[in-house]
């Protein structure tokens, strides 16, 4: 080996040796029955940009996100950054323009759940919702 070529190794030992491990732990998934929301009930959910937090589906809840009157987002509420962390709950940020993780420092973009900030490299996992009327139905079918 020339001393060119080990030169050229040194550069790529070192390049992958800095490089951000992006390795993570599955996001868990838990099945649940559908979800289904009245939305004359829920202010929130009566204006666009408006959201509304639903406990005891998915892992950690659900965040559905209103974007306009005919397309709602269901947002698993458990970070997609080291998901199995006993503290890995996303909440909507006091704003309401952006929804956090205050365990890893995690920011996501509404309206598709996309990285915005901190460690978070992968979207929050994203349910299939269906509009009926005035009823929205949020399934465990998992879209992205």
């Amino acid at each position: 080996m020339t001393m060119r070529s080990v030169n050229h190794w040194f550069w790529i030992f070192l390049l992958a040796a800095c490089s951000e491990n992006l390795v993570d732990d599955p996001i868990p998934f838990v099945a649940f029955p559908d979800e289904v929301i009245t939305l004359s009930l829920i202010p929130a959910l009566q204006q666009d940009g408006g959201h509304y937090l639903v406990n005891g589906k998915g892992v950690r809840g659900i965040i559905v996100h209103r974007v306009n009157s005919t397309t709602f987002r269901a947002f698993e509420r458990n970070c997609s950054f080291q998901p199995n962390e006993a503290c890995a709950t996303v909440d909507v940020h006091i704003t309401g323009l952006f929804m956090v993780d205050a365990c890893c420092g995690s920011n996501f973009d509404f309206p598709n759940g996309n990285p915005s900030g901190g460690p978070a490299f992968r979207p929050l996992r994203q349910y299939r919702t269906q509009l009926s009327g005035s009823t929205l139905i949020i399934s465990d079918e998992v879209i992205n």
